[in-house]
């Protein structure tokens, strides 16, 4: 099906679970094309987490190819449930939260749309303190004193860093303030604009090191004789899983953006191009500078803002600072404020817009002191979000089975806004929807309280839980679909 619904005009206003933020886009009012569901993935793929992420596979034991189509094949297998969940969004023009409504209820939908903003809000907060360090490490070149200066009290950083975070992060509530068609037109031009900047970087690496250095040489730890011998397999599947954990929260929400797309059409083939080619490239070049780096500066440097602040040119000081601010800013927007922005909408639709939605994101962005988080990334960002998001596989599978399996893609549009109607359920909870969440989360939550360091665990669950997005997904969508076929009122 290439044309999406337009039965918008039978949408009530009158409803407390409406507001004009969440409301169906209609046909004429969808401006997003092939392009710019293609430049989403790209703009978003380019940024320092995913410059980054390689790195803890090759730490792993893998060489620089199998750590890069690790990536690759990981969101080749989010691409599924992403395109899936995607449909809704472009026949309906409904944003997530309204989506959930239909498997959860009215009120229930507030479970999992909290579960996806609670980890967004995270990443804000992670996303909006690297662009302002890298505003601060560039300055700092030309304010030297600055690196002198004592922490605030209670804060922990100094004051330049605070104001350069905080000007970094009123740079981002400007353009959610805007609007959803300033964040297109930003994601438009970051696209090409740093898969430009991102062959020039290598260029760079290239030239300067005589070559790609000695990790793009370096074998695999898992070959005959290597330190992990034989132990491929038992990595490569807890890294794909986090592979897919990467994107697992857009995974959901994206019914955000999807609404907005012409057809069909345009949101699968523009993700389809978009999303896996874009994190394979973006790894792979961090992988290449890196490796670069330990030939040029004689030790490896996976952040790209010590690599920039360590060259001597002002000029690719200035390009560099632009692009990796530009880079964070596009990817913050698009996939930390957006989407916890209407899941805090659809908390009180009559008193909370998207706008009000994207302030919310942003002081708990700051209230959780993200500097202190970053301080071990490989602990914070890639074991304690990437195994959150992870859990969130229980509430895609619920989605999917809930609207291609049960419904066969067929909603009442204006039963998603009206009380008492029929997703409705027990109160405005469908309890079915709440326990198929449960059991999907509960045998990898042994697992994951292990991984964050929490308690100890058996080596049972954790081996479980290296395919926690997997298994959450599979139990989370049987259960719901058998009980759903069981009984359960469907329109």
């Amino acid at each position: 099906m290439n044309t999406p619904s337009d039965a918008t005009d039978t949408v009530s206003s009158t409803s407390g679970y409406w507001n004009s933020d969440i409301a169906p886009i209609p046909l004429t009012a969808r401006r997003w094309g092939m392009r710019d569901m293609a430049s989403l993935w790209v703009a978003m793929a380019a940024c320092v987490p995913t410059y980054m992420l390689a790195s803890s596979l090759i730490q792993g034991g893998m060489n620089w190819w199998q750590a890069v189509l690790t990536v690759f094949l990981g969101n080749v297998v989010v691409l599924v449930p992403i395109l899936l969940n995607a449909h809704a969004g472009t026949k309906y023009g409904i944003p997530f939260p309204v989506y959930c409504r239909a498997a959860f209820g009215l009120r229930g939908a507030n479970v999992p749309a909290m579960l996806r903003a609670l980890v967004a809000c995270g990443w804000f907060g992670i996303q909006t303190w690297i662009g302002g360090w890298a505003i601060y490490k560039i300055l700092e070149l030309y304010i030297p004193g600055w690196s002198g200066l004592e922490h605030l009290p209670v804060v922990g950083i100094s004051t330049p860093q605070l104001v350069c975070f905080l000007s970094f992060w009123g740079v981002n509530l400007f353009v959610v303030y805007r609007g959803i068609d300033s964040i297109r037109l930003l994601l438009r031009i970051k696209a090409p604009l740093l898969i430009a900047l991102g062959l020039a970087l290598l260029a760079w690496a290239y030239q300067n090191a005589g070559g790609f250095g000695p990790i793009l040489s370096q074998p695999s730890k898992f070959v005959d004789g290597g330190e992990k011998a034989g132990q491929f397999w038992a990595v490569f599947f807890p890294s794909l899983t986090a592979c897919v954990g990467f994107w697992a929260t857009l995974s959901l929400n994206i019914p955000d953006f999807s609404r907005y797309a012409h057809s069909q059409r345009d949101q699968i083939v523009g993700q389809a191009v978009g999303l896996p080619a874009s994190m394979a490239l973006y790894s792979f070049i961090g992988v290449a500078v890196t490796s670069a780096t330990v030939v040029i500066y004689g030790n490896a440097i996976w952040d790209p803002v010590e690599v920039l602040a360590k060259t001597p040119n002002v000029t690719l000081h200035v390009i560099g600072l632009f692009s990796l601010c530009l880079a964070t800013l596009a990817t913050n927007l698009a996939a930390n404020v957006v989407g916890p922005a209407n899941d805090f909408a659809n908390l009180w639709p009559r008193r909370i817009s998207f706008r009000t939605g994207g302030l919310i994101t942003g002081v708990i962005g700051v209230l959780i002191q993200p500097w202190r988080l970053v301080q071990d990334p490989s602990g914070y960002i890639f074991t304690w979000l990437i195994a959150y998001s992870s859990l969130l596989g229980s509430v895609g599978g619920i989605l999917i089975a809930d609207y291609f399996v049960l419904r066969k893609t067929r909603l009442c549009l204006n039963g998603l806004y009206q009380k008492d109607g029929p997703y409705w359920y027990s109160g405005g909870f469908h309890r079915t929807a709440l326990v198929a969440l449960a059991l999907g989360v509960a045998p990898c939550i042994p697992g994951f309280l292990g991984t964050i360091g929490v308690v100890d665990v058996s080596l049972f669950w954790t081996e479980l839980y290296h395919y926690a997005w997997f298994l959450s997904f599979a139990i989370s969508a049987v259960v719901y679909a058998l009980v759903g076929r069981s009984g359960e009122r469907r329109d």
